[in-house]
């Protein structure tokens, strides 16, 4: 394999940032859902058939419009945690109710769980398998057969699911790319270019091959050594140069960065390190989406998640959620805030002393482990559920009441 050098110093390309808010900023609209939920996932999905998208966070789901709340299911408590971190809609036994699948950390395990299509009803949970422990999951398409699969974050192994067959005994199909790799973050995206969705994890890169869907053999590159980033990390030409570049986050840390791709004088890949903001510490989430309607999947969200260890650098500071856009004129990212709360003064010394619902105001809202993109409200523009231990929240994007 072809060596990769990188370069850690930061450069001349460096991302200053610009947070300042401007007219060209997306505004939105916090809506308060539950402000004393804990859990740190939420889908956003058509529970009852209705034709309007609710909320589905932990235990609850929270029927559009009013956000009445109606049960799912027990979920277990370990310390601080609700061992329930992933919501990812989609109807595993087609029988018209839309269920969902999510991971577990304590639990070491991916499962399903079945929408009884009667409110109040309880809902049922099925075992998919056992991969180890998983904090957070992302539902989409890996092997480019135009169908979503499951990419947990198994932080002792390289994992991704495909449902092959839905139905009253789906067959879901496990594709495992073993331990050398795996590490805290995983994530897609198409490194070198050639059109296909890589598997990204803070180790190095999975390249994917000519058919996903069949070939076993995605060639292994060890080009980089991020440490404990969020998830996704992601590949995508942000600067322009026809060349993938590089994002993700510190999971438990200060720190959101990007790696530009270069080439060397044999055409070997180089990536150079730069940060996007550094003020941002705990950052777990991340994600693409077209906030301002311009038909370009070009904001990428994120925020700090809300304890993701009750003591770790930036702990108690300010929960922020925000988006960041990449100046290509001035070869920059620019900060976009989307909220923005109070940092937990008084908060306890001790870790297990620490509650975010007492240490943050009320009403506080910051991230966890997913952030849902869609246009809940049907008007046009991509709105962001927000859970987390400080509480769930809708952030509605006001750019079609400009």
């Amino acid at each position: 394999m072809n060596p990769t050098r990188i370069a850690t110093a930061a450069l001349a390309l460096a991302a200053s940032i610009a947070a300042a808010a401007s007219a060209d900023d997306v505004r939105w609209k916090k809506h308060d859902i539950n402000p004393k939920s804990v859990f740190e996932g939420a889908g956003v999905l058509d529970v009852d058939n209705d034709g309007k998208l609710d909320i589905v966070s932990g235990e609850s789901w929270y029927n559009a419009p009013d956000w009445t709340k109606y049960p799912v299911r027990k979920v277990e408590k370990v310390g601080s945690y609700r061992n329930d971190f992933a919501t990812m809609p989609v109807d595993v036994n087609a029988d018209g109710n839309i269920d969902f699948v999510t991971v577990s950390y304590f639990g070491r395990d991916i499962g399903w769980v079945e929408n009884p299509g009667k409110k109040g009803a309880e809902w049922t949970y099925h075992l998919i398998d056992k991969p180890g422990s998983s904090e957070a999951a992302v539902m989409l398409d890996v092997d480019g057969d135009g169908k979503l699969d499951f990419l947990p974050n198994s932080t002792n192994v390289v994992v991704w699911y495909s449902l092959e067959t839905a139905g009253s005994k789906p067959v879901f199909k496990k594709h495992d790319f073993g331990t050398a790799a795996a590490g805290h973050g995983v994530g897609t995206g198409d490194v070198n270019g050639d059109g296909r969705a890589d598997l990204l994890t803070p180790k190095g890169w999975f390249e994917a091959p000519s058919d996903p869907k069949t070939e076993g053999t995605w060639a292994w590159h060890p080009e980089w050594n991020l440490g404990a980033t969020g998830i996704q990390i992601l590949a995508r030409d942000v600067d322009g140069d026809g060349l993938s570049d590089l994002i993700y986050g510190m999971g438990h840390n200060f720190g959101l960065y990007w790696q530009k791709q270069g080439k060397d004088e044999k055409g070997n890949r180089t990536w150079t390190k730069a940060p996007i903001d550094e003020t941002l510490s705990s950052v777990h989430t991340l994600l693409w989406a077209d906030l301002d309607g311009d038909g370009k999947a070009n904001e990428m969200i994120t925020g700090k998640r809300v304890y993701a260890h009750e003591i770790e650098a930036g702990d108690v500071q300010a929960p922020v959620i925000a988006y960041f856009t990449f100046d290509q004129a001035g070869k920059k990212w620019d900060k976009h805030l989307i909220y923005q709360g109070e940092p937990a003064k008084d908060a306890p010394k001790e870790g297990g002393k620490r509650d975010a619902q007492k240490d943050f105001a009320p009403g506080t809202a910051g991230t966890g482990l997913e952030i849902a993109a869609v246009d809940i409200d049907k008007d046009g523009d991509i709105d962001l559920v927000c859970p987390g231990k400080s509480g769930l929240y809708l952030f509605e994007n006001l750019t079609k009441s400009k």
